[in-house]
């Protein structure tokens, strides 16, 4: 029999999406699951996207161009210069998701076997992303202690070679939600200009900034204008997850000559999609305001409650809308696979997302979770009850 290739052997499964066959088990049983494991916002995407795909009366499905529509793309760059990004129509490229967005930028500025540091815990799919590019992660850990804020600088040294391409970072961060400070982007951008490096920054969840904290773009630091590449989204933003449209945005023209060829190579990003991102562009800012504040509750009360649970540790984060939890079990994966098949309260139980897959380093993160707090306030209360009498069950 032929055999799969190295590289498919060594693709890591979704720390996500793993236990779907076990939850999917546990809703033929009649268990209701409250889903805390994935990033799938509950709020309604705005009425301007999904209006102008229902109105448009196209009769020919056409490919796009293959940086995408020329209209989404002005309008896109035009959003972006009212946060003083000071970009040209040249400058981006739409991305089927921020998902291809990150191979573009790999594929645009690594070789097999370069290396690229990322702070962990980070978004899982990095992994399976320089798996796919033949690019070694290099990680640099944060700790839940000091809510994984950015390394020293000393740290991130330590780990540069000749095959160092590039840090990429996610800020607001998944899965912990940690917003950087002003400060720590000016660290980062000091560092990429010493060691000539790339700083990619994956800000998709921009819009997502709490308490009065700001958010500062990796494309508003000054110098940066051949190091910076943005990753960005509608998904999150926009609460338009299956549109899967996104984009990378660099002022190195370099980057995006390299990045075009990739872009071409799969012909175009999605019609109608492209249609709906546009169309989002015009969503009010009220919209965005009622979904912050809708998030800070939704955060204060998932945090509040956690914290009173017995061995519980928890970060509280800046940005985004997910957390990372620290439970008193020695794996969360047997105990989040415990919970679909073992355990329910009343008719129901919790799935969670276990923190090592947010990882690279073997090990860490084995008695953690990230719990994606996109139900809604009431949802949340009930989740973590559960949670908590699935916990004292599972100890006892």
């Amino acid at each position: 029999m032929p055999q799969i290739s190295e590289k498919g052997r060594s693709m890591p499964s979704s720390p996500v999406r793993k236990l779907v066959p076990f939850a999917e088990t546990a809703k033929l049983r009649g268990t209701h699951i409250y889903q805390l494991n994935i990033g799938q916002p509950d709020i309604k995407t705005p009425p301007q996207a999904i209006d102008a795909v229902r109105q448009n009366d196209m009769t020919i499905l056409e490919y796009s161009h293959s940086a995408g529509n020329l209209s989404y793309r002005e309008k896109l760059i035009s959003h972006y210069n009212k946060l003083g990004m000071n970009l040209s129509i040249d400058d981006i490229i739409v991305s089927t998701g921020g998902s291809e967005a990150l191979l573009f930028a790999m594929g645009s500025i690594c070789d097999y076997g370069d290396e690229v540091i990322i702070p962990e815990p980070f978004y899982a799919n990095y992994n399976g992303f320089a798996t796919a590019s033949g690019v070694a992660v290099k990680p640099i850990s944060t700790s839940i202690e000091n809510n994984f804020s950015l390394p020293s600088i000393a740290e991130f040294e330590k780990l540069i070679t000749d095959k160092t391409k590039a840090i990429l970072i996610c800020n607001p961060g998944n899965p912990t939600g940690y917003l950087y400070t002003q400060e720590e982007m000016d660290q980062l951008a000091a560092l990429v200009q010493k060691h000539d490096l790339f700083l990619v920054a994956d800000e998709v969840y921009r819009e997502f900034a709490y308490d009065g904290r700001e958010h500062y773009s990796v494309l508003n630091q000054k110098g940066l204008e051949n190091h910076a590449i943005m990753i960005d989204s509608v998904s999150k933003r926009y609460s338009m997850c299956g549109a899967r449209i996104g984009c990378m945005v660099s002022k190195n023209k370099e980057v995006i000559a390299a990045a075009m060829k990739f872009a071409q190579a799969r012909l175009s990003p999605p019609t109608f999609a492209q249609i709906a991102a546009e169309a989002a562009l015009d969503t009010p800012q009220s919209y965005f305001d009622d979904v912050i504040q809708e998030y800070i509750e939704r955060r204060d009360i998932l945090i509040s409650s956690l914290k009173k649970i017995d061995g519980v540790e928890v970060a509280n984060p800046g940005g985004a809308f997910y957390c990372v939890a620290q439970l008193p079990v020695e794996d969360t994966d047997v105990f989040a696979q415990w919970l679909l098949e073992s355990f329910e309260f009343e008719g129901e139980t919790v799935m969670v997302a276990p923190a090592a897959g947010f990882y690279s380093t073997p090990g860490m993160g084995k008695n953690q979770i990230r719990i994606a707090y996109v139900l809604e306030k009431e949802s949340l209360v009930k989740a973590v009850n559960i949670l908590e009498k699935g916990l004292k069950e599972y100890l006892s």
